[in-house]
């Protein structure tokens, strides 16, 4: 009798995995790796709640990452957070992406022209993620900590990012938003949005005037790849009482600079509208 033979490519697995084809583990486990970076610190009762897992199975997953050194437990707080090995995982990504590289040292000038505090974001799906920040000396600044996420919308690097979409590409960025009111100057997606999105297009910068936090405003410009795309974001952000409508181009003008160096360094190329001088 002949054996029937397994489809080539799909070896017998000995995990359960779920109807969309992935690994109910590895789903679990990566939930709890990503929210134990989210909390910083949490107890096993309180990450067992955030992911809707057993908190049985939510301590086997930690152990199981601890013995991997992707999170640790702290004896005395009696608290999970990340280890080392994530951090081997992130700085990874950091060194293959040429962007990240580069704009450190451009990130630190532009603290220094500005004196405000200069940040990186890179966009994934309708957010942007901060992962690189040079901060002012100023008492009374911004900080995003390396990871930190906010609606595109939301962000002066976000709506940079926005700004430089094709048509078809910005509707589906904010199709998928689940969009909310951070303050009353939040623009959700709709025609002040839009509006917004146009001034931040013709003149090569963005203005977040307290749209994400009270009392902080934040101008942004577009990094783009070697196809034209907008691959990233660089900011200045800080107290609104130092973001006037008079100080704004100024801040523009370094930030746009900044960004538009960061994109021919890192082999990018301009689109049209923003050679030269234009927008400035």
């Amino acid at each position: 009798m002949e054996t029937q033979k397994r489809p080539r490519g799909r070896p017998k697995s000995l995990f359960k995995e779920s109807s969309a084809g992935t690994m109910q583990s590895l789903d679990r486990a990566l939930s709890v790796l990503t929210t134990v970076a989210r909390l910083e610190r949490a107890a096993l009762s309180d990450l067992a709640r955030e992911v809707d897992v057993p908190t049985a199975t939510t301590h086997r997953i930690l152990v199981t990452l601890q013995k991997h050194g992707f999170v640790a437990f702290d004896e005395e707080r009696q608290e999970w957070m990340i280890g080392i090995e994530t951090y081997r995982t992130g700085a990874s990504f950091l060194r293959r992406n040429g962007v990240i590289e580069i704009g450190r040292p451009i990130l630190r000038r532009l603290m220094q022209d500005s004196g405000e505090t200069a940040n990186l974001a890179v966009p994934d799906g309708a957010e942007v993620v901060f992962v690189g920040q040079v901060e002012t000396a100023n008492p009374i600044r911004a900080f995003f900590p390396p990871g930190a996420r906010t609606p595109m919308y939301a962000s002066g690097t976000g709506k940079a990012i926005l700004a430089a979409l094709n048509e078809a590409a910005l509707i589906k960025a904010l199709g998928t938003l689940d969009t909310k009111v951070f303050t009353p100057q939040t623009l959700v997606p709709g025609d002040a949005l839009q509006s917004d999105l146009d001034q931040t297009r013709a003149r090569g910068w963005s203005h977040d005037r307290e749209e994400r936090y009270e009392g902080m405003s934040c101008i942004g410009a577009a990094i783009f790849n070697d196809r034209g795309e907008p691959c990233a974001g660089i900011s200045v952000s800080g107290p609104t009482a130092r973001f006037s409508t008079e100080r704004a181009p100024e801040l523009g003008q370094l930030v746009q600079a900044a960004a538009q160096e960061v994109t021919l360094l890192s082999g990018g190329r301009l689109p049209a509208r923003d050679a030269g001088d234009a927008g400035l």
